[in-house]
């Protein structure tokens, strides 16, 4: 019995990796998206093993001279800044702390925000009432600063700073899942469901939440592009963790070394970077919108 139902999940996440696979190859952009995530996704992991220098290091040319603001060259990919450091190992290591904190804070939020959309639009009433209260004080939280308040208070490290993110970022997600839910309860399979016994959390998790599938994973790029844009805004405001690099921290060290119209290669690296990913996320969440709202599908 064990070994058929192994074989059954098994089944079950082929079809799911190959409808997921249809839906990101369904149009060229999706496809563009999905690979260059996967490539940042690459350069994350590997980062260490790749970076040639340490990010804080001074670097010397093979003359021996300090590398104090190079542009780009063989020797330095990226160029150097006023202190000498490798922007290309920076840019690098940046990687992995930048998705680290885009994919957690945007999973995170999107698993709080599913169940409270969930939650509030099975059960309605009373319980409804509670939730979307608190989602309507969140909305009159202004984003960034509400954001930037919580790092002060709790600390810049990358933990407060992913708390922060998701204290916030969940709000909108909730509010979807919600309608979706109150639509899809009425119908009569759920109907059914009920009558035979079902307990609610079955009803829940079992029926509704695989037909919301799609406004999940659509609405999980977005929230890691925002805590993207986020996390760069914050350490750009100079309330990033000041022991990791970020690439919002990249062009926060630029503008303290006031070389911004001097050093045209420090500022285009890390923004260049943080337009890709999160153009790409838009892309790929693209995809899942038109599998959400047909409607939006070219005839």
């Amino acid at each position: 019995m064990s070994s058929s139902r192994t074989s059954q999940r098994f089944r079950k996440l082929r079809l799911a990796l190959r409808e997921h696979y249809r839906i990101i190859n369904s149009n060229k952009l999706s496809q563009f998206g999905f690979w260059v995530i996967i490539l940042f996704t690459l350069v994350a992991i590997f980062a260490p093993w790749i970076a040639p220098h340490d990010p804080w290091e001074m670097t010397y040319d093979s003359n021996g001279n300090f590398a104090s603001l190079r542009p780009p060259s063989w020797e330095f990919p990226m160029g150097t800044t006023h202190l000498g450091y490798d922007l290309f190992s920076q840019l690098i290591l940046a990687t992995r702390t930048t998705l680290l904190i885009g994919v957690v804070s945007g999973f995170i939020s999107i698993v709080i925000g599913a169940n409270v959309g969930l939650i509030a639009g099975y059960y309605g009433g009373k319980i409804d009432e509670v939730l979307m209260r608190i989602t309507d004080i969140l909305y009159g939280m202004p984003f960034l600063p509400f954001i930037i308040v919580l790092i002060a208070l709790f600390g810049r490290q990358l933990e407060f700073i992913i708390l922060a993110i998701v204290l916030i970022i969940w709000r909108t997600s909730a509010r979807v899942i919600r309608a979706q839910a109150m639509s899809i309860k009425q119908r009569q399979y759920i109907q059914m469901a009920k009558a035979r016994g079902a307990s609610d959390l079955r009803i829940i998790y079992r029926h509704i939440l695989p037909n919301v599938l799609p406004l999940l994973l659509l609405y999980a790029a977005f929230n890691i592009a925002w805590s993207i844009i986020t996390e760069a805004s914050a350490s750009f405001l100079g309330f990033g963790d000041g022991e990791t690099v970020s690439w919002g921290g990249m062009l926060y060290e630029l503008w303290l070394s006031g070389k911004t119209r001097v050093a045209w290669w420090w500022f285009a690296s890390p923004s260049v970077c943080i337009i890709l990913l999160v153009t790409s996320l838009v892309f790929v969440s693209r995809a899942y919108e038109e599998v959400a709202n047909p409607r939006l599908r070219k005839r």
